[in-house]
C-alpha cells in the first residue's frame, strides 16, 4: 500500500494547466500591487524590478516597460537551462507584471502613504506572489531566473542569492533616496527574501 501511495504522489500533486494559470495571473496582479506601493512611497526594491524602478525614478522611464525590456536577456539562460514550459510561464508573468503595474493607477490612488508601511507590506506581498510563481514553475525572470538556476543546480538557496544582489542595487540608489528611505528599503528587501529562503525549499513542496 505504501509504494502503490508514494508512486501515485507525484501525478496527484501536480498542477494543472487550469491551476497554472490562475497562480500566475493572481500572483502577478498581486506583485504588481505591491510594486504600485513601491512607487507611491518613493522606496525601492532589489533584483530587476528594482533596477527597473531605478530608471523610472532617475530617467522617468515607465516602470513596465523598462522591467519588460530589462527581462529579455535572461530567457535565453531560462530556455537552456529551466525549460520551454518554465520560460513561457516567465514569459507570460513578466508580461503581465508589465501590463499590470501601469494599470493600478488607473482605478486606485494613495494620497499618503508611510514609506515603512509600504516596504514591509509591499514586500510581504512580493514574497508571497513569488512563492506562487515559483511553485507553479514560474518566475519573474532576471535574477529570479539565475537564482532559481543556482539552488537547482548548487543547492544555494535562492533567497540568500537573491539578497546579496538586491543589496547591491539598493546602495546604488543611494544616488536618488534618503538614508532613511534606503534604510526601509533594505528592511523590506530583507523580509522578502527571507520569505522565500524559509519558504521555497525542494524537500517540502512538489508539484
Amino acid at each position: 500500500m505504501t509504494a502503490t501511495l508514494s508512486a501515485s504522489k507525484p501525478s496527484d500533486t501536480r498542477h494543472s494547466v487550469q491551476e497554472d494559470v490562475f497562480a500566475v495571473v493572481i500572483a502577478t496582479a498581486m506583485i504588481s500591487f505591491a510594486v504600485m506601493l513601491l512607487r507611491q512611497a518613493g522606496v525601492m526594491t532589489g533584483g530587476t524590478a528594482g533596477i527597473a524602478l531605478y530608471l523610472h525614478y532617475t530617467f522617468a522611464v515607465p516602470f513596465g516597460a523598462a522591467f519588460f525590456m530589462l527581462n529579455l536577456p535572461f530567457y535565453y539562460l531560462a530556455l537552456r537551462r529551466m525549460g520551454r514550459v518554465f520560460t513561457f510561464k516567465t514569459f507570460c508573468a513578466v508580461g503581465l507584471v508589465a501590463f499590470f503595474s501601469d494599470r493600478h493607477a488607473l482605478f486606485i490612488h494613495i494620497d499618503q502613504l508611510q514609506p515603512l508601511y509600504a516596504a514591509l507590506v509591499g514586500n510581504a506581498l512580493l514574497g508571497v506572489g513569488f512563492l506562487m510563481l515559483f511553485r507553479h514553475k514560474a518566475s519573474l525572470g532576471g535574477v529570479n531566473i539565475l537564482a532559481l538556476y543556482i539552488q537547482d543546480r548548487y543547492g544555494i538557496k535562492a533567497g540568500w542569492l537573491q539578497m546579496g544582489v538586491d543589496i547591491s542595487v539598493l546602495l546604488a540608489s543611494l544616488t536618488f533616496i534618503s538614508l532613511p528611505v534606503l534604510g526601509v528599503s533594505v528592511l523590506g528587501a530583507v523580509l522578502l527574501n527571507f520569505i522565500i529562503a524559509q519558504n521555497h525549499r525542494a524537500d517540502r513542496y512538489s508539484a
